[in-house]
């Protein structure tokens, strides 16, 4: 059966990933539109070469409202030396620069979730040329791909740093090694509940080591969520091989994310208050949050229980909530 050959992207890069030193420059997408016809999305790069090594792919704002990953690599990208490398170290701190530009999860432009839009197309909206430039250029030159997330508006979490269980146990065990090098107060095993067209099975399924975060939330990054995401990606480099020095050790304690019972989902809509924090502990069953019609009053609250026992790891940020709203997840603290 013959396989559809894709066109080449329309995404050109203004960057040579081949040469040495630094370089700054851009990955311009064209995009005619009311205000410019003949106009240009510009996502700014950083590549970075110096001798033989490996190639880390870094990422930030995926989602356009997360920015302790971009904090980080805006400034790494400032300040990073060709003498402190090496291998090469590939920068892209705002991925889906329309969302980021804007301060949205998703893409003003059409409403794309660029973590949802992989492998993408070079002849589909802007979210999936996006898409389709990172799987078939950026992707295939990693060896090492971090992706920073957080909250965003929505949702707030515990500081981790995180890997996927894999069939795989190599892989697995190489993107284990950089989460405990990244040394976020709290590393995760993580279980994803929407995995279909995320970056990070993109990644995962060439056999790349993928490590990736969940650093606060609430739509803002604090001097706390974003000094984690600069001292853990230096480490992470270190641990790499990308970058020279030495691992500052941190403390971490690990969760686990064992099955679909850490998740917790509203059925009502309407104003919450949570009866647990981040970090309490809580049991199966126990009320975690209640919610209050507020289309009149005199109603009673309806309660909204854990599923499972274990640690609050993340929930929903916003005091108003709609049915299907993830309200919590729940993480059982295991041994390193």
């Amino acid at each position: 059966m013959l396989q559809m050959q894709l066109a080449p992207s329309p995404i050109a890069a203004t960057v040579d990933f081949a040469a040495p030193g630094v370089q700054h420059g851009f990955l311009r997408l064209p995009y005619s539109r009311d205000d410019a016809a003949w106009g240009s999305i510009m996502t700014p790069i950083t590549v970075v070469n110096n001798g033989e090594g490996p190639t880390a792919l870094l990422t930030g704002a995926n989602h356009g409202d997360e920015y302790e990953g971009p904090i980080a690599l805006f400034d790494l990208a400032a300040t990073i030396r060709a003498k402190d490398v090496t291998g090469r170290i590939i920068i892209v701190p705002a991925m889906n620069y329309p969302a980021f530009a804007a301060g949205t999860r998703t893409s003003p432009i059409d409403r794309g979730n660029l973590n949802r839009s992989f492998p993408g197309r070079p002849d589909g909206s802007v979210t999936q040329k996006l898409a389709d430039y990172f799987q078939r250029v950026l992707l295939p030159m990693a060896d090492v791909v971090l992706d920073f997330h957080s909250g965003g508006k929505t949702l707030d979490f515990l500081p981790y740093c995180a890997a996927h269980i894999l069939p795989d146990k190599r892989q697995e065990a190489a993107a284990f090694d950089l989460v405990r090098a990244f040394g976020a107060p709290w590393s995760v095993r993580m279980l994803e509940i929407d995995a279909v067209g995320m970056y990070d099975t993109a990644a995962e399924e060439m056999g790349k080591t993928f490590v990736t975060t969940e650093l606060g939330g609430g739509g803002t990054a604090t001097a706390r969520t974003a000094g984690i995401a600069r001292r853990g990606l230096r480490d992470l480099l270190v641990a790499a091989g990308v970058m020279r020095g030495e691992v500052e050790a941190r403390p971490t304690r690990w969760l686990d994310m064992p099955d679909a019972d850490c998740f917790t989902f509203a059925e009502d809509g309407g104003l919450i208050e949570f009866l647990a924090d981040l970090g309490d502990a809580v049991e199966q069953g126990q009320p975690v949050a209640r919610i209050f019609p507020v289309t009149r009053t005199g109603l009673a609250p309806v309660a909204v229980h854990a599923r499972r026992a274990g640690l609050m790891m993340a929930r929903h940020f916003p005091g108003i909530v709609k049915p299907g709203d993830c309200v919590a997840v729940i993480g059982e603290e295991v041994q390193p």
